[in-house]
């Protein structure tokens, strides 16, 4: 596989397929760079090596073909305060306009295409389509590591019409750091996994269960294995016909000899809202009428003492709605104890994109762990074992 540093980029126009799906609001203002600012080091590379880049990405789910809503053109202004110069924009990916301003780019320019997912053509994988985005560039630089797992034309099929295929700094960092995760870890290494809903995580919780010493459940998925293990969860998360494999969960993780370790009480509210009752109960005491939107302070200080004294830290998923204040007490003191064991116990820490990346950042401290991930999904297919496509193209 080609990397940045091995290639010479005088003279050339790099097509860089980069994940710039990031979320905006009601005014199109980005409320998370984190995904443009990790590729900074990309372009400034291609630029300062005497390159021009043609940056292609999608940005959210248009279903009906162009919406405003949608459009990369929202992106322009804080790009070129980004990139620290003027980008321009292209209203198209493959028409005349884009196929003009590819070709009138000067070395140390950057052009910007319009929403790759505009097209039907980008997520069929059409080959015709991406043939046609080939021919505004001379080397393919692939970047992004959020959509690797898709194979789509821009992030894998494009791969066949270049001779020259460069794999980026992020895409090369996120192998490097999931790769140092899954075979060279110190020990103990401890994984938290969070969020809704365990039958997004069987894979990965199988699979470490083969790597890890301590794995901790929490978030919403954790009421499945409280309610299999005969306990009262209310209204809490459920994903009833996944009870049985939580019991099969716990019984790999004992022979294993993995500590699993699940959440001892609960916050709960009588509604799904940040201004809702709230009391503490202990797990599997959940009244008919509330839900469990949090862990509890006698779990946070079971999960943190864990944590504390960890080397190796893979974190995925909150452990709680922290999208509320009210509810966001546990993924942040989750959240400051792997800063806390990265500094203090000089700790491999690795976040694993989505939403554990968004609660980290929120809390400002996602230059204090070891490693942020930009792909939520195509990390997890990673470390599951899946072969991601966009990682084949750059092989092949």
């Amino acid at each position: 596989m080609k990397t940045l540093d091995s290639y010479d980029f005088s003279g050339k126009k790099a097509l860089v397929r980069v994940d710039f799906n990031v979320p905006l609001n009601d005014k199109f203002e980005i409320t998370d760079d984190t995904r443009i600012k990790a590729t900074v080091p990309t372009i400034d590379k291609i630029l300062n090596s005497g390159g021009a880049c043609i940056l292609m990405s999608h940005l959210g789910r248009p279903k009906d073909g162009p919406t405003e809503k949608y459009s990369l053109k929202h992106l322009v202004n804080p790009l070129s305060l980004i990139f620290g110069r003027p980008v321009k924009f292209a209203d198209d990916a493959i028409g005349e306009q884009a196929t003009r301003m590819a070709a009138d780019l000067k070395p140390g320019e950057i052009l910007l295409l319009e929403n790759l997912r505009f097209y039907k053509e980008e997520e069929k994988g059409d080959e015709a389509f991406a043939e046609k985005l080939s021919k505004l560039g001379d080397v393919w630089v692939m970047d992004a590591f959020g959509t690797a797992h898709r194979a789509h034309a821009s992030t894998a099929v494009i791969g066949k019409f270049f001779k020259d295929k460069v794999c980026g700094y992020v895409m090369q960092a996120e192998l490097d750091n999931a790769q140092r995760l899954l075979e060279h870890p110190e020990r103990p290494f401890t994984a938290i996994m969070g969020g809704a809903k365990i039958s997004d995580k069987i894979l990965i919780i199988e699979r470490l269960l083969d790597k890890v010493d301590n794995l901790i459940i929490g978030g919403g998925m954790s009421y499945t294995f409280s309610k299999a293990k005969g306990g009262h969860i209310g209204k809490s998360l459920l994903e009833a016909d996944k009870q049985n494999l939580t019991l099969e969960l716990i019984e790999k993780a004992k022979e294993k000899g993995v500590n699993l370790v699940l959440p001892v009480d609960t916050v709960i509210a009588d509604d799904f809202s940040n201004d809702a009752q709230r009391q503490t109960v202990k797990a599997g005491q959940v009244p008919d009428d509330w839900q469990g939107l949090d862990i509890g302070p006698e779990t946070i200080e079971l999960f943190s003492d864990i944590i504390a004294k960890s080397k190796t830290i893979l974190w995925n998923g909150p452990m709680g709605v922290f999208e509320f204040p009210n509810f966001a007490k546990g993924t942040n003191a989750i959240a400051k104890v792997v800063v806390k064991a990265t500094e203090d116990n000089d700790a491999f820490s690795l976040i694993g994109g989505g939403d554990s990346a968004s609660a980290i950042n929120n809390a400002g401290y996602g230059d204090r762990v070891s490693y942020v991930s930009t792909g939520g999904g195509a990390l997890l297919e990673y470390m599951e074992g899946k072969p991601l496509p966009g990682v084949a193209a750059l092989e092949a």
